[in-house]
Protein backbone atom coordinates (compact mmCIF):
# COMPACT_ATOMS: atom_id res chain seq x y z
CA UNK A 1 0.00 0.00 0.00
CA UNK A 2 1.15 3.51 -0.83
CA UNK A 3 0.10 6.43 1.38
CA UNK A 4 0.79 10.02 0.32
CA UNK A 5 0.68 12.87 2.84
CA UNK A 6 -0.18 16.31 1.48
CA UNK A 7 -0.21 18.92 4.21
CA UNK A 8 -0.27 22.68 4.40
CA UNK A 9 -1.95 25.66 5.97
CA UNK A 10 -4.42 25.89 3.05
CA UNK A 11 -5.47 29.44 3.92
CA UNK A 12 -7.08 29.27 1.37
CA UNK A 13 -6.32 26.28 -0.88
CA UNK A 14 -5.94 27.52 -4.48
CA UNK A 15 -5.40 26.09 -7.94
CA UNK A 16 -1.66 25.86 -7.34
CA UNK A 17 -2.32 23.44 -4.48
CA UNK A 18 -4.63 21.48 -6.80
CA UNK A 19 -1.92 21.31 -9.48
CA UNK A 20 0.67 20.14 -6.96
CA UNK A 21 -1.46 17.35 -5.57
CA UNK A 22 -2.51 16.28 -9.08
CA UNK A 23 1.16 15.96 -10.07
CA UNK A 24 2.02 13.97 -6.94
CA UNK A 25 -0.95 11.66 -7.50
CA UNK A 26 0.12 11.06 -11.10
CA UNK A 27 3.67 10.20 -10.05
CA UNK A 28 2.99 8.05 -6.99
CA UNK A 29 -0.48 6.64 -7.72
CA UNK A 30 -1.15 6.15 -4.00
CA UNK A 31 -3.86 3.96 -2.55
CA UNK A 32 -4.57 6.73 -0.04
CA UNK A 33 -3.74 10.43 -0.31
CA UNK A 34 -4.18 12.17 3.05
CA UNK A 35 -4.86 15.90 2.77
CA UNK A 36 -4.15 17.38 6.18
CA UNK A 37 -4.52 21.06 7.07
CA UNK A 38 -1.97 22.08 9.69
CA UNK A 39 -3.03 23.12 13.16
CA UNK A 40 -0.33 25.70 13.87
CA UNK A 41 2.51 25.43 11.32
CA UNK A 42 5.85 25.85 13.16
CA UNK A 43 7.44 27.69 10.20
CA UNK A 44 4.70 30.28 9.67
CA UNK A 45 2.63 32.67 11.71
CA UNK A 46 -0.52 31.04 13.00
CA UNK A 47 -3.43 31.22 10.60
CA UNK A 48 -6.18 33.63 11.55
CA UNK A 49 -8.70 31.55 9.61
CA UNK A 50 -10.52 29.03 11.85
CA UNK A 51 -9.31 25.48 11.38
CA UNK A 52 -12.82 24.22 10.68
CA UNK A 53 -13.09 26.65 7.75
CA UNK A 54 -9.71 25.66 6.32
CA UNK A 55 -10.74 22.00 6.56
CA UNK A 56 -14.04 22.72 4.81
CA UNK A 57 -12.23 24.53 1.98
CA UNK A 58 -10.03 21.45 1.47
CA UNK A 59 -13.05 19.58 0.14
CA UNK A 60 -11.84 20.95 -3.22
CA UNK A 61 -9.18 18.21 -3.32
CA UNK A 62 -11.67 15.33 -3.25
CA UNK A 63 -12.49 15.66 -6.96
CA UNK A 64 -8.91 14.83 -7.93
CA UNK A 65 -9.04 11.16 -6.97
CA UNK A 66 -11.08 8.63 -4.99
CA UNK A 67 -7.87 8.04 -3.03
CA UNK A 68 -8.10 11.48 -1.39
CA UNK A 69 -9.02 11.54 2.30
CA UNK A 70 -9.34 14.71 4.38
CA UNK A 71 -7.93 14.55 7.90
CA UNK A 72 -8.23 16.93 10.84
CA UNK A 73 -5.66 15.00 12.89
CA UNK A 74 -3.12 17.85 13.15
CA UNK A 75 -5.88 20.32 13.96
CA UNK A 76 -7.15 18.10 16.77
CA UNK A 77 -3.68 17.76 18.31
CA UNK A 78 -3.46 21.44 19.20
CA UNK A 79 -0.19 23.37 19.29
CA UNK A 80 2.45 23.36 16.54
CA UNK A 81 2.09 20.71 13.84
CA UNK A 82 5.30 18.80 13.14
CA UNK A 83 5.47 16.53 10.11
CA UNK A 84 7.50 13.88 11.89
CA UNK A 85 4.67 13.31 14.39
CA UNK A 86 2.10 13.09 11.60
CA UNK A 87 4.19 10.50 9.76
CA UNK A 88 4.56 8.47 12.94
CA UNK A 89 0.78 8.48 13.27
CA UNK A 90 0.33 7.35 9.66
CA UNK A 91 2.93 4.62 10.06
CA UNK A 92 1.00 3.30 13.05
CA UNK A 93 -2.34 3.59 11.24
CA UNK A 94 -1.09 1.90 8.06
CA UNK A 95 1.59 -0.59 9.19
CA UNK A 96 3.79 -1.76 6.35
CA UNK A 97 2.65 0.95 3.95
CA UNK A 98 5.09 2.93 1.80
CA UNK A 99 4.83 6.54 2.97
CA UNK A 100 5.32 9.53 0.69
CA UNK A 101 5.48 13.18 1.74
CA UNK A 102 4.57 15.90 -0.76
CA UNK A 103 6.68 19.04 -0.33
CA UNK A 104 7.10 22.29 -2.25
CA UNK A 105 10.45 23.29 -3.63
CA UNK A 106 10.95 25.94 -0.93
CA UNK A 107 10.44 23.23 1.70
CA UNK A 108 13.05 20.98 0.08
CA UNK A 109 15.66 23.74 0.21
CA UNK A 110 15.02 24.23 3.95
CA UNK A 111 14.35 20.59 4.77
CA UNK A 112 17.35 20.10 7.08
CA UNK A 113 15.87 22.76 9.40
CA UNK A 114 12.80 20.61 10.07
CA UNK A 115 12.33 18.85 13.39
CA UNK A 116 13.91 15.37 13.24
CA UNK A 117 14.37 15.56 9.50
CA UNK A 118 16.54 12.45 9.49
CA UNK A 119 13.63 10.47 10.96
CA UNK A 120 11.32 11.87 8.27
CA UNK A 121 13.71 10.60 5.59
CA UNK A 122 13.71 7.17 7.17
CA UNK A 123 9.91 7.02 7.23
CA UNK A 124 8.91 8.59 3.91
CA UNK A 125 10.06 9.41 0.41
CA UNK A 126 9.86 13.10 -0.48
CA UNK A 127 7.81 14.12 -3.51
CA UNK A 128 8.78 17.61 -4.68
CA UNK A 129 5.95 19.22 -6.64
CA UNK A 130 6.25 22.90 -7.55
CA UNK A 131 9.39 24.31 -9.12
CA UNK A 132 10.18 27.90 -10.03
CA UNK A 133 12.21 28.82 -13.06
CA UNK A 134 15.89 29.06 -12.29
CA UNK A 135 15.98 26.93 -9.15
CA UNK A 136 16.60 23.52 -10.77
CA UNK A 137 20.28 23.44 -9.84
CA UNK A 138 19.63 24.33 -6.19
CA UNK A 139 16.85 21.74 -5.95
CA UNK A 140 18.93 18.93 -7.39
CA UNK A 141 21.84 19.84 -5.12
CA UNK A 142 19.52 19.69 -2.09
CA UNK A 143 18.10 16.39 -3.30
CA UNK A 144 21.59 14.92 -3.68
CA UNK A 145 22.48 15.94 -0.12
CA UNK A 146 19.37 14.24 1.23
CA UNK A 147 19.97 11.13 -0.87
CA UNK A 148 23.47 10.97 0.60
CA UNK A 149 21.74 10.74 3.99
CA UNK A 150 19.73 7.75 2.76
CA UNK A 151 16.63 9.69 1.69
CA UNK A 152 14.49 9.20 -1.39
CA UNK A 153 13.62 12.36 -3.32
CA UNK A 154 11.30 12.25 -6.32
CA UNK A 155 10.31 15.13 -8.59
CA UNK A 156 6.73 15.46 -9.79
CA UNK A 157 5.84 17.40 -12.92
CA UNK A 158 4.22 20.54 -11.55
CA UNK A 159 5.23 24.05 -12.46
CA UNK A 160 5.10 26.84 -9.93
CA UNK A 161 1.69 28.54 -9.90
CA UNK A 162 1.54 32.37 -10.10
CA UNK A 163 -0.40 32.75 -6.88
CA UNK A 164 0.15 32.33 -3.16
CA UNK A 165 -2.45 32.13 -0.43
CA UNK A 166 -0.92 35.24 1.12
CA UNK A 167 -1.55 37.14 -2.15
CA UNK A 168 -5.25 36.41 -1.77
CA UNK A 169 -5.46 37.23 1.93
CA UNK A 170 -3.51 40.49 1.60
CA UNK A 171 -5.51 41.86 -1.31
CA UNK A 172 -2.58 41.73 -3.73
CA UNK A 173 -4.96 39.78 -5.95
CA UNK A 174 -8.28 41.69 -6.05
CA UNK A 175 -11.28 39.78 -4.78
CA UNK A 176 -13.04 40.18 -8.12
CA UNK A 177 -10.30 38.05 -9.71
CA UNK A 178 -10.36 35.21 -7.17
CA UNK A 179 -12.37 32.98 -9.49
CA UNK A 180 -9.27 32.65 -11.68
CA UNK A 181 -7.21 31.25 -8.83
CA UNK A 182 -9.58 29.35 -6.54
CA UNK A 183 -11.50 26.11 -7.11
CA UNK A 184 -15.30 26.53 -7.06
CA UNK A 185 -15.59 24.52 -3.82
CA UNK A 186 -13.17 26.85 -2.06
CA UNK A 187 -14.97 29.94 -3.31
CA UNK A 188 -18.29 28.52 -2.14
CA UNK A 189 -17.03 28.03 1.42
CA UNK A 190 -15.46 31.51 1.46
CA UNK A 191 -18.72 33.11 0.37
CA UNK A 192 -20.96 31.03 2.64
CA UNK A 193 -18.84 31.70 5.73
CA UNK A 194 -17.81 35.27 4.95
CA UNK A 195 -14.09 34.50 5.07
CA UNK A 196 -11.30 37.02 4.37
CA UNK A 197 -13.72 39.93 4.15
CA UNK A 198 -11.63 42.05 6.52
CA UNK A 199 -8.33 41.00 4.96
CA UNK A 200 -8.90 41.93 1.35
CA UNK A 201 -9.54 45.12 -0.57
Amino acid sequence: MKVLLYGGTFDPPHNGHINNLRAALALIRPDIAVVMPAGTPPHKAASATPAADRLAMCACFAALSPAVRLSDWEIRQGGPSYTVHTLEMLRAQYPGAELYLAVGSDMLLDFTKWLRWQDILRMAALVVESRRLGEEAALHAAAQQLRAQGGRVLFARAESYPCASSDLRSGKIPRAAWGQFLPPETLRVIEQRGLYAADTK
